[in-house]
């Protein structure tokens, strides 16, 4: 069977698991609190140009998504996302089971323009009975999107800049950061850290057991530690996590090994187009959207794990093919072989 279901289907990259089991029987101080994770830190904000910043760990996206969205928003606030984002569509209601209504937006190919954004912020504020209504506290989107599509650096701007008039915080979920860095883009860590008020490192589906970094470029909210804590979100065994993006932010170990989901995934595309399937989208990271034929697609299924992603029409589905740090390029070939 050849897994292209995810792109978290392997563990840890080896560097990872080799400073793991060099510092295991260490004794450190816990909740993060340790050497391992004060020095990842330092390395974070440097790689993102924001050297008075604040980064915490967490364990998983959800998490995070739920505890950043809670601890900026007043109790009367939503959080603005595409209708497509995670927050909206695949998180089963975490956000609202804080306490906080996700607001979606139009969107295309999985992004969200800043003049929707204004569009609807403007709409918001001229209904005479607004005060009645959820207030949109907060921007939401992903970079990669739900669809592997990225923002330029003028769209992470333009979007920045409506934010910014309505002074609202912009939150950037970077689950899959590293893919997105290292695709065609002239978007950089620098760039987000300079547009956005919080972002995060996606770890766990780019080379981490599990972990992401959430990036405060300023200052994050008041006693943010403690929320964490609050929403049972504080690993005892920080070091764990600070381990592991030590390891990915030294000698550009995060950038390195992202790229090989990228050229997986090129080759990939390649071959499909030779072979003339039908794109959902054209998708510039490492999540290739395909539509086939229902038939077709649960004989795939006997011999590959893909993802199902929506129904096409009567007849046909949309699948995902993802690719990782860790795809082969055989695992491609074999692929290939079975299209």
């Amino acid at each position: 069977m050849l897994y292209f279901e995810n792109d978290y289907c392997e563990g840890a990259h080896e560097a990872i698991l080799k400073r793991l089991l060099e510092t295991n029987m260490e004794k450190v101080p816990g909740y993060g609190q340790d050497p391992y994770c004060d020095q990842a830190k330092e390395k974070i904000k440097a790689a993102c140009g924001c050297t008075d910043g604040e980064v915490y760990f967490l364990v998983g996206g959800t998490q995070t998504n739920a505890v950043v969205i809670a601890s900026m928003l007043n109790r009367y606030e939503g959080v603005l996302s595409a209708v497509t984002g995670h927050v909206n569509a695949h998180e089963a209601g975490a956000i609202e089971f804080t306490g906080h209504k996700v607001l979606p937006l139009p969107q295309k190919d999985g992004k969200i323009s800043a003049a929707d954004l204004k569009n609807y912020l403007e709409t918001y504020y001229a209904d005479g009975s607004y005060d009645h209504m959820v207030f949109p506290g907060m921007v939401y989107i992903s970079h990669p999107t739900e669809y592997g599509t990225l923002y330029t650096r003028q769209e992470l701007e333009d979007i920045s800049g409506v934010c910014r008039k309505y002074e609202i915080p912009l939150f950037l979920d970077g689950a899959r950061l590293g893919y997105g860095l290292v695709a065609y883009t002239d978007v950089t860590l620098k760039d987000i850290a300079k547009y956005t008020d919080v972002f995060y490192i996606g770890g766990t589906k780019v080379g981490a057991l599990c972990g992401e970094a959430v990036v405060f470029p300023k200052k994050a909210p008041k006693h943010f530690f403690t929320m964490i804590k609050q929403q049972g979100a504080l690993l005892a065994k920080g070091r764990l996590l600070g381990i592991q993006f030590d390891a990915l932010f030294t000698d550009n170990l995060y950038l390195e090994i992202s790229k090989n989901a990228i050229d997986t995934a090129a080759k990939l595309k390649s071959a499909l187009k030779e072979k003339n399937y039908q794109f959902f989208l054209d998708s510039p990271t490492n999540q290739i959207f395909v539509v086939l034929e229902n038939q077709k697609m649960e004989e795939l299924g006997k011999k590959v794990k893909y993802g199902f992603w929506e129904k096409y029409d009567d007849n046909h589905t949309v699948v995902r093919f993802a690719t990782s740090w860790a795809t082969k390029m055989e695992d491609i070939d074999a692929l290939i072989e079975i299209l």
